[in-house]
């Protein structure tokens, strides 16, 4: 039989228009991208060249930890450590001639955003200030941040130091696939060497505002007056851990909207996205043409539920079934033969395969086969005719010859 490759689009009833938006925020920059399966969900001007404040910290922490081996050696603090950082400018509390390990100095950078911190793993880590920053930039162009460029560590606005919601996202994904940056990142509080204990900024902003975080598996917060209130936070959401990204959000002392719009953003995912059954088991997926049966069409059906991560009104008309397979099927198919393919995508992204089998023979109908093969209709009925005569001859012989029988029998 001919083979053929076939795409149908689902129709499924209601058809509308399907259009989740983001719901408002304070941020004037927003990205979520579902980290389990890496696709974007959800944006709005994450384009856009911006100052990024201490998100910038990302950076610098994974810039250190791949200049480190041994991130448990220890570091003495000197004046050039903690020199040139602003009065305002948030520090983790570290002084001169003390002493902590990278690993401390990590968390001192990301935790509670120490610009003291960053500056001393900048200068153990690569000699200087600014040889560090030029590592951070290398870095990022490897990672494929084209649209940034790190002119410090800290993250404090100055000319030429910029990135967007995209640029984030990347340095981030590839942070968080070290085990390392993933485990500071993912931490609340920690205890320095010395004793000294450093929370996330997620744990001062809160204080205020005496929200629930515990939604927020890691985060990096930053503020500059230009950069306005920023996050990047770690969440789980049905089963998939999602990346949040806002940015430009207004300064309130005591109500920061970066934390107000990640936990709005996190119940705005909670409640729009998650598994959704795209085809149904026994669903008829893909009819196929029958010939020289009792039955002209034979449907192929879903074998087992699909199951998709998609938003609730996700667009139906983007869910495509492929069939590779046989054309045509007649009564020489018979149950268990398999007779092709099925392929399930979404917006073009493979959902998974399975192969077609039938699960029932396909009958020959007599007077289709005859026609089919070239039998002449008034041949067969002479031939049915002339089998019957002959039959009947036959059936006349027998009896006659029993009556003969029977006739000597009552003679003797």
């Amino acid at each position: 039989m001919k083979k053929m490759l076939l795409i149908l689009m689902f129709i499924f009833i209601p058809v509308g228009v399907w259009s989740l938006e983001l719901p408002e925020t304070h941020s004037e920059r927003v990205l979520i991208y579902d980290l389990t399966e890496e696709k974007l969900l959800l944006e709005k001007g994450s384009d856009e060249k911006t100052y990024i404040a201490s998100l910038t910290k990302i950076m610098t922490a994974i810039t250190a930890i791949e200049k480190n081996a041994d991130l448990k050696n220890e570091v003495t603090i000197t004046d050039a450590m903690l020199a040139g950082i602003p009065w305002d400018a948030s520090i983790a509390g570290i002084k001169k001639d003390e002493v902590y390990t990278v690993e401390d100095l990590l968390y001192a950078s990301l935790l509670p955003s120490g610009a003291d911190a960053t500056q001393a793993l900048a200068i153990t880590s690569s000699g200087s200030i600014k040889k560090f920053v030029e590592d951070m930039n290398v870095l990022a162009k490897k990672i494929g941040a084209e649209d940034t460029n790190f002119v410090n560590v800290t993250g404090l606005d100055v000319d030429n130091h910029y990135s967007n919601g995209q640029d984030v996202l990347k340095i981030l994904k590839y942070a968080l696939n070290n085990a390392t940056f993933r485990k500071i990142f993912c931490t609340k509080q920690y205890t320095l060497g010395n004793g000294k204990i450093v929370n996330s900024t997620l744990i001062t902003y809160n204080r205020l505002m005496g929200l629930d975080t515990s939604r927020i598996l890691g985060s990096k917060t930053g503020f500059t007056s230009k950069a306005g209130v920023c996050i990047a936070a770690l969440i789980e959401s049905n089963e998939h851990e999602i990346l949040i990204i806002t940015m430009g959000a207004p300064y309130v002392y005591g109500n920061f909207y970066n934390l107000r719009d990640a936990l709005s953003l996190t119940k705005f995912i909670d409640e729009n996205y998650g598994y959704q059954t795209v085809v149904k088991k026994d669903e008829v997926v893909k009819t196929l043409e029958v010939e020289l049966s009792n039955i002209e069409k034979y449907g192929i059906r879903a074998s087992k539920d699909l199951t998709v991560y998609l938003p609730i009104d996700y667009d139906k008309e983007k869910l495509v079934v492929e069939y590779v397979g046989e054309e045509v099927l007649s009564f020489k198919d018979i149950k268990g033969n398999t007779i092709g393919e099925i392929s399930y995508y979404y917006d073009g992204k493979l959902l998974g395969k399975e192969k077609v089998s039938l699960d029932r023979d396909i009958d020959a109908d007599v007077l289709k086969v005859a026609k089919h093969y070239g039998i002449p209709l008034a041949i067969g009925i002479g031939s049915f005719v002339l089998f019957m005569i002959v039959i009947s001859t036959i059936a006349k012989i027998v009896k006659k010859r029993r009556r003969k029988r029977a006739r000597r029998k009552e003679r003797r």
